[in-house]
């Protein structure tokens, strides 16, 4: 790890208000470990959170956008340069039009689109972190996903050092994927488009029942990042030959061609495993938990231990969901 000059750490620090220095990442992530961050914003507006950037790329300092710190998986040597925290949470309805800052909580803009009487997000209110993060991943849960809500996405494009607005189609939404992770821009705000509600109280009904779904299917409560791995997408049956002759795969997986990574996680048998203070979830086979004292190692330890099973039983290659800093 090359570490910042003295120098250039108090020249970032004179110039960003607030910034706090030696962030114990452990604070922000919701594994609820990791080491520190040098520099650490919290940026309440898209205008602090482009500031941030560009006198992080001006003075040549390593930076990391992050949101609710949900699926992130911090080293424990920490992260030698800024760690920016998106946390403007602006939102505004115009009609079925839905603009809102990426900072905004996922849960939270759910629920505010159904008081508004619209209707289309309401699976989102059993998705953790930020809508920033959601648009990042192309997140989903409960039969939705960020890409059918979408109509743009407000950014920073960071080569071009300029705010820019990308359309639907040009921010490449896939499974868990998009543009994002693989140019360097930075999510300002999101313009969903969604539906007038003709019927409300059944809304908020569709919300109680994901959130009463979740709590028994997930650990809620656990020191976790929610899911790590993403679900298996396959095109070819041939690509589950060796799951299908093993295990009675369940047809709604066949149906969508997507098998659930907690599911072939439970059927290798390695619910309960674990390493140091990090075990693989009674409840669901795709959550990590930290114990208590858990370390970004042991995390990773058991995700290759997680992989290689899964591999060597079916076939079938896992492929982390979560983010990583710092390694």
């Amino acid at each position: 790890m090359n570490v910042l000059a003295e120098a250039v750490v108090m020249s970032y620090a004179t110039r960003i208000p607030g910034v706090r220095l030696h962030e114990p990442m452990a604070k922000h992530t919701t594994f609820r470990l990791g080491g520190c961050a040098r520099l650490y914003v919290v940026a309440t507006s898209s205008e602090e959170l482009v500031q941030a950037v560009e006198t992080a790329l001006v003075l040549e300092i390593p930076w990391a956008v992050i949101g609710g710190g949900t699926n992130l998986l911090v080293a424990d040597e920490g992260f030698e340069g800024v760690v920016i925290q998106a946390a403007h949470q602006a939102l505004r309805v115009e009609d079925t039009s839905v603009v809102v800052e990426s900072g905004a909580i996922s849960t939270l803009v759910a629920r505010k689109t159904v008081e508004a009487g619209l209707t289309g997000f309401e699976w989102a209110v059993g998705l953790p972190g930020t809508i920033g993060g959601a648009a990042y991943g192309d997140a989903g849960c409960y039969g939705g996903e960020m890409r059918d809500a979408v109509v743009a996405v407000d950014v920073y494009d960071v080569t071009r050092r300029q705010r820019r607005t990308l359309t639907n189609k040009e921010c490449r939404f896939g499974y868990r994927d998009s543009l994002f992770k693989h140019e360097r821009f930075i999510i300002l705000a999101c313009e969903l488009k969604l539906e007038r509600a003709t019927d409300v109280d059944a809304s908020r009904a569709k919300m109680n029942a994901i959130l009463h779904e979740r709590k028994d299917e997930q650990p809620l409560g656990a020191s976790s990042a929610g899911c790590v791995f993403k679900n298996v997408e396959y095109q070819d049956e041939q690509a589950i030959d060796a799951l299908r002759h093993k295990v009675e795969v369940p047809t709604s997986m066949l149906a969508t061609k997507r098998i659930a990574a907690g599911w072939l996680i439970d059927q290798a048998g390695l619910k309960g495993a674990y390493v140091g203070d990090f075990r693989v979830s009674e409840k669901h086979g795709n959550f990590l938990l930290n114990a208590g004292h858990g370390r970004a190692e042991d995390v990773l330890t058991l995700i290759t231990y997680i992989k290689t099973n899964v591999h060597e039983r079916f076939g079938i290659e896992l492929h982390e969901e979560v983010q990583m800093l710092g390694f």
